[in-house]
């Protein structure tokens, strides 16, 4: 992960979205050959790195919860908020109120602020419905918000994301609806993954199981949010599963990560949440990254409760001041690894012949600044597929299908 190569007076040309050639611009110039060029962006002194991706957010959802905020500081324990009907399931009531335009609406400005982050992916998890319609009117509006904005948004069904109040002691039969769910899901084409809370009070490490191996025999690729609160099992269960990634992780076991390692998943870790709860515990990346050798992944956790930030910037700088990851480390997080925790890998993530043009462009002298100077917004500029859709720190993308 410290593995970055860094090119300086660099060039890159960009052919019908895709990177051509990257190099010093003596290289690239020369590589190109005299050949037509018909545009050319001017970023001399800025920091050209992949677009930045956020593989785990809960973009889709109405309302937010700014009056449990003296409760948090009180230090009411999150599981206490939710069994007294706030937390999630305060989301729900407002997510389950509100219309598909309401709800997409509402997550395209939260796209705005991230693009102008320089971030260029974006995932987007529901778990604000906990019913058949719900669950699936955010993921249309998921699906509508990647068709009509320039960012692009990656859809993960999360129905096992709290047991609505209806189904308050009957965690079982609510894991059954939720298993029912996931053929139409599937068939509709309305996510690629399935990620559940796998948590004490929430799911167990059986009912999650029973819910991601439905997933799994429906084409979706399993996810869990393990270990956040307690060492349940849920870092083990990612690993036995072989699931894409396991998210959270601040209590997990040396036996769970050495599971994650074995199975090939990514920790997608989330710092901006520990922060925001005032949490004296944090993941331990540098145990990941040097012990068991994971290729640890950052991402905001953009929610209405335990994180309400849309700051990229934010996390790098939380990554480094409280996770000890070096800005080298930081970068491969937010970019090819955070790629891969959402299967996208082999096209995005990376600044690399073939790839699509996904770059951000940082007002900034080296990248040790960008989770050093922090606070603000370094962004100059943001190609997504080969196109400048942030420049000068303004959008370009009309504001339109609003």
């Amino acid at each position: 992960m410290n593995e970055i190569r860094q090119i300086p007076q660099a060039s890159v040309a960009i052919q019908e979205g895709r990177i051509a050639f990257v190099g010093t611009e003596t290289e690239v110039m020369n590589a190109l050959n005299g050949a037509e060029i018909l545009e050319t962006l001017d970023a001399r002194g800025c920091l050209a790195t992949p677009g930045l991706i956020d593989p785990h957010t809960h973009l889709v959802h109405g309302g937010s919860r700014e009056h449990e905020l003296a409760l948090k500081r009180a230090g009411v324990p999150y599981l206490e908020i939710l069994a007294q009907g706030g937390g999630i399931l305060s989301t729900v009531q407002a997510t389950r109120s509100a219309s598909e335009q309401e709800l997409y609406e509402k997550a395209y400005q939260s796209l705005n602020i991230m693009l102008l982050q320089g971030v260029t992916t974006v995932e987007a998890k529901s778990g604000y419905g906990l019913s058949i319609e719900a669950e699936q009117r955010q993921l249309r509006a998921a699906k509508r918000l990647s068709d009509n904005h320039p960012l692009e948004v990656v859809s993960t069904f999360m129905g096992a994301h709290a047991v609505p109040a209806e189904y308050k002691g009957k965690t079982n039969e609510y894991v059954d609806l939720v298993c029912g769910m996931l053929p139409q899901i599937a068939q509709l084409r309305l996510a690629e993954f399935c990620d559940v809370f796998c948590e004490k009070g929430v799911f167990t490490v059986e009912q999650s199981r029973r819910i991601l191996l439905e997933a799994q025999r429906n084409g979706l690729l399993p996810k869990i949010h393990a270990d956040e609160i307690e060492s349940l099992g849920g870092a083990e269960l990612a690993g036995e599963l072989g699931a894409i990634s396991a998210e959270h992780l601040l209590a997990a076991s040396d036996k769970g990560l050495g599971m994650l390692a074995a199975g090939g998943v990514i920790p997608v870790l989330l710092p901006g949440t520990s922060f925001n709860l005032g949490l004296n515990k944090h993941a331990r990346a540098r145990d990941m990254i040097d012990k068991f050798k994971l290729p640890v992944a950052l991402a905001t956790d953009y929610n209405p409760g335990s994180c309400p930030t849309e700051s990229m910037q934010l996390i790098m700088m939380l990554a480094s001041l409280n996770l000890k990851m070096t800005p080298e480390e930081i970068l491969a997080a937010c970019s090819i690894n955070a790629a891969n925790a959402i299967a996208r890998g082999d096209r995005l993530g990376s600044i690399e012949v073939g790839k699509q043009a996904d770059i951000a462009l940082f007002d900034v002298p080296n990248l040790a600044y960008l989770p050093y100077h922090f606070g603000i917004n370094h962004t100059y500029g943001v190609i997504k597929n080969g196109q400048a859709v942030v420049w000068e720190r303004q959008l370009l993308a009309p504001n339109a299908n609003i």
